[in-house]
């Protein structure tokens, strides 16, 4: 009957996630984020009801089953189509990255059309400028985000993501920098901009492209997972998309959470993941030697995703992240 009742409790854990209350130091985001991941209860579960002769227990587990079958079965296969317009590719370089050079090389190789760098550091920024100047001839950068571009760029501006940051304390008494990249360089700020958006030229018309570096995430001891930051961010970017004019939006950067979490509702709601849509698996991205989630992504609005993938790992702790999508 423990085993009966662990089942169904998980079962209903993965069908009310949604309702985990956040004001308990964030644990709805938290059981969010490794959502997936709570499907290896099933088969030790499954072991101990087979070890015990349970048939009660193994008819429970059906109810987890059905549930993470029912949200995360369609990852599983590979929806990948041929063919495609444009190839789009976005990559948290790292800002502690020990060969920045031999990273804008393997994206160069990629054969992006556009790529988005973020948390870059003013001395690595140099090195991206010369390293990737013959591959895309055009390219923006502000702040600690950047795109470059086979195709010509216009109406580059920044957006603020960190209009509703907190600044001062964060809770565990240590103070609010943001990401790792804004501790690493003196140079680089809480107030260095994370996220931009500009237009690129395509033959088919123009498209919409916004770079992102949501803050970061922290788990404190005594406050839980603290997403203060993150979560303004990603109201803030929201808010931009909503109000995006352009039809065809593309969204590349490291939003540091998946879009299972609620956070990025707002989101979610707008623009379609070019994983879940065109991928084959999860897509984890971070961290990169043991991908556990996928908190780098690729959003359209207007376009049709025909492929996304994972690139192989750099001198980052992310690995980069790449789709094709069509008109």
């Amino acid at each position: 009957m423990v085993l009966a009742a662990l089942a169904l409790l998980l079962g209903l854990l993965l069908l009310l996630h949604a309702r985990i209350p956040n004001q308990i130091g964030g644990l709805g985001s938290l059981v969010e984020t490794f959502l997936p991941w709570f499907g290896l209860l099933v088969p030790v579960l499954l072991a101990g009801a087979l070890l015990r002769r349970s048939a009660s227990a193994v008819l429970a587990l059906l109810l987890p089953v059905t549930v993470w079958l029912n949200l995360f079965g369609g990852l599983l296969t590979d929806k990948s189509q041929p063919g495609g317009d444009l190839t789009v590719a976005s990559h948290n370089v790292g800002d502690d990255n020990p060969d920045p050079a031999g990273t804008a090389r393997e994206l160069a190789a990629s054969g992006a059309d556009v790529l988005a760098l973020v948390e870059m550091t003013p001395q690595a920024r140099e090195v991206y400028e010369e390293e990737l100047a013959t591959a895309y001839p055009h390219h923006t950068v502000r702040g600690t985000v950047g795109l470059w571009s086979r195709l010509p760029l216009s109406d580059t501006a920044s957006v603020d993501v960190l209009r509703y940051a907190p600044r001062g304390p964060r809770p565990g008494g240590a103070r609010d920098q943001g990401s790792p990249a804004d501790t690493a360089s003196g140079d680089v700020t809480t107030d260095s901009p994370r996220a931009l958006r500009t237009t690129v030229a395509t033959d088919q018309g123009p498209l919409a492209v916004y770079v992102a570096h949501l803050g970061s995430v922290r788990v404190f001891p005594r406050n839980g997972f603290w997403t203060a930051q993150r979560d303004d961010g990603a109201q803030a970017l929201a808010e931009a998309v909503a109000a995006e004019r352009n039809e065809r939006v593309v969204l590349l950067g490291d939003l540091n959470g998946t879009m299972d979490d609620r956070a990025f509702d707002g989101l979610t709601s707008r623009m379609r993941s070019t994983q879940e849509e065109a991928g084959n698996g999860f897509g984890f991205t971070w961290p990169a030697q043991f991908p556990m989630v996928r908190i780098d992504e690729i959003l359209v609005r207007g376009l049709e995703p025909r492929n996304s993938w994972v690139l192989p790992a750099t001198g980052s702790d992310h690995r980069p992240v790449a789709a094709t999508v069509s008109w």
